[in-house]
């Protein structure tokens, strides 16, 4: 039967109820139209539809806006076209959310007592107010704190009982748009960017190298700074590599350091102009996100040299090739017509399906050839 059942209202109100129609704003009788048994079914099925008549007399907390039909087979009828829930608390009843509904009240005057300027967006976003009831008196105080800190500390400097780095982040969306309505964020700094948005300091970036012409520098041969304290290493050329323990076996070279990049970690270099007055050598996974980060890496030094990362040493180590994850299919325009070629073919698949030769399973007789003098 296709006419409208009372589980059929509930469910459409239980829809709205989540989409938080009916939670922060004045109440208003809510109708919703019944599709019912039209004249030729009454006829039809006259015993069905009394049914269905009964079916919806016998339900509370609704008035029923009835419509005359019928015809000369069976008289005229009234039936049911429309119900109201004429109250919010009928409403509730109905769907059995009243707890909810008390414990948004709660929430919405809470906020008005501790923080007025904020009623508008817990009033505009019922149901994500109430997904952080149990949090929300802390995500209050998080935002005092933050409004009146000063800038550059660390977000483990938050200091909120029952508050550290993680109840943060797992809040971060929420305290986003709350923070925002209080203090002005950083311009140019992404909603993702929590720390930078809101004026706390980012853990540092490191920087690990270590000279491989067996000279020190203080006493070490190799070390890890922050970024924005390295300096250039005292080397004519720098070798940056993706793989630990390829770094770390590179052979002895005159003149030479190397820089452990850590995947898409070139983007520390990046900030830096000294590596512009340098022999500049990738080395990277020949597969499509290692040519993603060779071309992102000359994009900002132009004069960067790619090593083993070609069709030569790819075919030459067949047997090793391993399947890549996710592949990447975006345009690199910094290319050399070779690597353009090979990439091409990667995300072809005209060697297999997401080839890949990961660095470290390159021969170290062919890394000897590549990265000597």
């Amino acid at each position: 039967m296709s006419w409208t059942t009372p589980s059929d209202v509930v469910a459409l109100l239980r829809k709205r109820w989540d989409a938080g129609a009916y939670l922060g704003r004045p109440w208003e009788p809510v109708a919703v139209p019944l599709r019912g048994p039209r004249p030729g079914e009454l006829a039809d099925r006259f015993g069905e539809a009394q049914d269905w008549v009964r079916r919806w007399e016998q339900v509370d907390l609704v008035r029923l806006e009835r419509v005359r039909t019928g015809g000369r087979v069976i008289g005229t009828n009234e039936i049911p076209r429309r119900v109201w829930i004429d109250t919010f608390e009928g409403l509730c009843a109905l769907l059995r959310v009243g707890p909810a509904a008390r414990r948004f009240e709660h929430l919405l005057e809470l906020t008005g007592r501790r923080f007025p300027a904020l009623t508008g967006w817990v009033t505009a976003h019922p149901m994500k107010t109430l997904e952080a009831a149990d949090d929300w008196e802390r995500l209050l105080a998080v935002v005092r704190w933050i409004e009146t800190c000063p800038p550059g500390l660390y977000l483990r400097q938050v200091d909120v009982p029952g508050v550290d780095t993680k109840f943060v982040e797992r809040h971060r969306g929420i305290l986003t748009e709350l923070l925002e309505l209080r203090v002005d964020p950083v311009d140019g700094v992404p909603r993702t960017d929590f720390a930078g948005r809101f004026r706390f300091r980012r853990k540092p970036d490191y920087v690990r190298f270590r000279m491989l012409d067996g000279s020190r520098i203080g006493g070490f041969g190799e070390l890890t700074v922050r970024a924005e304290e390295f300096l250039a290493p005292p080397a004519r050329r720098i070798f940056v590599l993706e793989n630990e323990v390829t770094y770390l076996a590179l052979p002895e070279t005159p003149g030479a350091a190397a820089i452990l990049g850590g995947g898409y970690g070139v983007g520390v270099l990046e900030r830096m102009d000294w590596p512009a007055e340098v022999e500049l050598v990738y080395w990277g996974d020949i597969d499509t996100h290692g040519f993603a980060i060779l071309d992102r890496f000359r994009r900002r030094f132009p004069h960067v040299r790619s090593v083993l990362m070609d069709q030569d040493t790819l075919l030459a180590h067949r047997v090793h090739w391993m399947t890549e994850p996710k592949p990447t299919r975006q345009p690199l325009g910094a290319l050399t017509a070779e690597e353009s070629a090979l990439y091409r073919d990667l995300i072809s698949d005209v060697y297999g399906p997401a080839v890949r030769l990961e660095q470290e399973r390159v021969r170290f007789s062919a890394v000897r050839r590549a990265l000597g003098p």
